[in-house]
């Protein structure tokens, strides 16, 4: 099935500062953006896994990119690159979501030990170019697994996630 993916970050801010007579404004407009068609190879991605999930108080999971996810269509996906992750946590969370390290993880874009702490309403987007043929790499059974926890022991939390690389 095609499959036709956009991603997008875009930074906008506006300083202002009042002069004796003027105010001096600096305005920063920012887009880092990719286009993918659909396929396997540079500038192309064919596999998509989203999804909006709850972890219990204390509670962890482990996404595992190979052959574990099911997209919107029930078909089970095996990713051999991603080309781009973005994950949310929910505003109406206590806890924070805390994404990366655990056993066999997938540590193309976070190292062995690295994690990523998102706070309530926070928000993490990492994805290649369009010229990138290789993208960020899953390796099956030993590095291939996202993990995702909640930092604390007091309430559930919920995210979102999307998922979105090639199956070579």
């Amino acid at each position: 099935m095609p499959v036709i993916s956009d991603f997008g970050i875009t930074a906008s801010v506006l300083q202002t500062k009042a002069q004796d007579l003027t105010v001096t404004s600096d305005p920063l407009a920012k887009v880092w953006a990719a286009h993918l068609e659909s396929g396997a190879g540079a500038g192309l991605a064919d596999r998509v896994f989203h999804d909006t999930r709850t972890l219990a108080a204390s509670a962890s999971e482990d996404l595992d990119l190979a052959a574990a996810l099911t997209d919107v269509f029930g078909a089970t996906m095996t990713f051999a690159r991603v080309k781009g992750l973005f994950i949310t946590a929910s505003a109406a969370n206590t806890n924070n979501v805390v994404v990366g390290a655990g056993t066999n993880p997938w540590i193309t874009a976070l190292n062995a030990t690295g994690t990523i702490t998102l706070r309530p309403g926070a928000a993490v987007a990492l994805f290649t170019g369009a010229a990138d043929p290789t993208g960020y790499a899953v390796t099956a059974a030993t590095g291939d697994i996202l993990k995702v926890t909640n930092s604390a022991g007091s309430t559930s939390v919920s995210y979102d996630v999307v998922v979105v690389g090639c199956s070579a």
